[in-house]
């Protein structure tokens, strides 16, 4: 298996963790998060990773190499201009089988050989890992008709949602859906597909999921891994 990690980004809303080095290397505990990703990967059968830079790309090279102590051969693609989370697949060499595309930000317990195998056998040109979330709503929310008159009144709701995880398997096709050096988000892309009467589908398990975007997230992906790193890393915890 293929993978493309996606370690480009500014990291903004990180900041000032992500000032000097790029958000994928912001540790975990001793642990910087992209080691935790590419160990997975390794674990789950991906051979061969492309890591998509910009910011800060020599930090990045500098701590993963050729990925040689990791068990997996990692190679580079360096985005001169940013070009969001999807322009890298008009730079790349289109893989010859179905392949992954992840943001390099994440704390995860997903089974990625399991994601693939759904992959394969439905066959869409695109997956995307899905994680059910309850959102509340902390405010009495109104419904209102066109008119403006009161339809219903609810204290602070919660609502549930299926959101992206930040994971993708692609069939290699999709590559010819983005042009060299375009700019173009993962949504945009995902709608493209859609729109072109490709399928497209969301693959749901029972797994931890955290986007580290926040300081708040952060902190949190630093108490969970710290608290039980054995859910992430359970090979390696037992080989110890």
């Amino acid at each position: 298996m293929q993978a493309i990690l996606l370690a480009g980004g500014k990291g903004t809303r990180l900041q000032p963790f992500t000032a000097t080095f790029p958000k994928p290397l912001v540790p975990l505990g001793d642990v910087p998060v992209v080691e935790v990703l590419v160990r997975q990967l390794a674990h789950y059968g991906v051979r061969k990773l492309t890591v998509v830079t910009g910011h800060l790309a020599e930090l990045i090279h500098a701590f993963l190499g050729d990925g040689g102590r990791f068990g997996i051969e990692i190679d580079y693609v360096k985005e001169e201009t940013p070009l969001d989370t999807a322009g890298c697949l008009g730079l790349i060499e289109p893989p010859d089988e179905p392949f992954f595309v992840m943001n390099g930000d994440l704390l995860t317990t997903l089974d990625y050989g399991h994601m693939m195998a759904f992959h394969k056998q439905r066959r869409p040109m695109a997956t995307i890992a899905s994680y059910e979330r309850d959102v509340k709503i902390d405010l009495g929310v109104l419904k209102l008709d066109a008119d403006g008159r009161l339809a219903d009144y609810i204290e602070k709701p919660t609502y549930n949602f299926f959101v992206s995880m930040g994971i993708y398997c692609f069939d290699p096709r999709v590559c010819e859906f983005v042009a060299r050096g375009e700019r173009i988000s993962m949504p945009t892309l995902i709608l493209r597909l859609r729109d072109a009467g490709e399928t497209v589908m969301g693959h749901r398990q029972q797994c931890y999921w955290l986007d580290i975007g926040r300081p708040d997230d952060y902190a949190r992906a630093i108490e969970e891994f710290s608290g039980e790193r054995s859910r992430f890393l359970p090979w390696k915890h037992a080989a110890a």
